[in-house]
């Protein structure tokens, strides 16, 4: 029970990445309040929390919003007493598209969701963490930290580069206050953020390049999981990575070193 009396903030946690961590940490003794913008999915994330005889609260906001995300941290808060670890996953890919294809509302709107978002989630929270010290988690990609060239991906790969700059910045920032953050870079999983993506033209940006046979080594080209990422995000809001911070892992099979 690793996390026994502590309180956790989760964005994202209606699938994937999220809901693997969420239930996670509440299986390590947290007390998890799950946050998503798909009402029906973060509920069913609490429910299997609070049916495995867990702690948590479901909250409904678009993490890009001011005003619902004030109101969930609040709601957090007044539940809990308190935050003492956060994991920023909320997210989308947006539009892949050519440069000269893609329109300033996708655009903005991938900046909203992924770098708006992780901004609001570290500003509202990070006050909550400043009282007894804490851990964050903000979760990037490979995209925009190793490779670039996932086809049209220019909005998304700004925003996961700029993840990473904030966890780097942050780090100094927030040490005098006992707080450490750090970055999980993932490479291909198995989530379903899929459903989020429109591609167009890709064959105007794809980059011809010829892979080893497998893109994935250690899985000989397998995706790899929630549970690979969820796994890594515990070590690092856990006291066993105490001396960790400022730091993007890559969590990839091998992935990001063949692109």
């Amino acid at each position: 029970m690793a996390f026994e009396g502590k309180s956790a903030l989760v964005t994202g946690a209606g699938s994937g990445i999220g809901k693997a961590t969420a239930l996670k940490l509440a299986a390590g003794g947290a007390r998890v309040a799950v946050l998503s913008r798909t009402e029906s999915e973060v509920q069913q994330t609490c429910y299997e929390i609070v049916a495995a005889g867990g702690q948590s609260i479901a909250l409904t906001a678009d993490t890009s919003d001011e005003a619902q995300m004030r109101g969930a941290i609040e709601g957090v808060t007044k539940a809990f007493g308190g935050i003492d670890i956060v994991v920023a996953n909320a997210g989308i890919n947006g539009v892949w598209a050519p440069i000269d294809d893609l329109k300033p509302d996708e655009w903005d709107q991938t900046m909203a969701v992924n770098l708006r978002g992780t901004y609001l989630t570290l500003q509202l929270t990070v006050p909550c963490l400043k009282v007894n010290g804490g851990s964050i988690v903000v979760v990037s990609s490979i995209n925009g930290t190793r490779t670039f060239t996932t086809p049209g991906a220019t909005a998304y790969t700004a925003t996961k580069a700029a993840q990473v700059a904030m966890v780097q910045q942050l780090a100094l920032e927030l040490g005098k206050h006992r707080i450490r953050i750090n970055a999980v870079c993932p490479g291909a999983i198995e989530t379903g953020i899929a459903a989020n993506t429109t591609m167009r033209h890709r064959e105007e940006t794809e980059v011809p390049v010829i892979w080893p046979e497998g893109e994935i080594p250690i899985t000989n080209g397998k995706k790899g999981s929630s549970d690979d990422v969820a796994e890594m995000i515990l070590f690092l809001v856990s006291d066993r990575a105490r001396h960790i911070t400022g730091t993007p892992i890559w969590i990839d099979g091998g992935q990001s070193l063949l692109r």
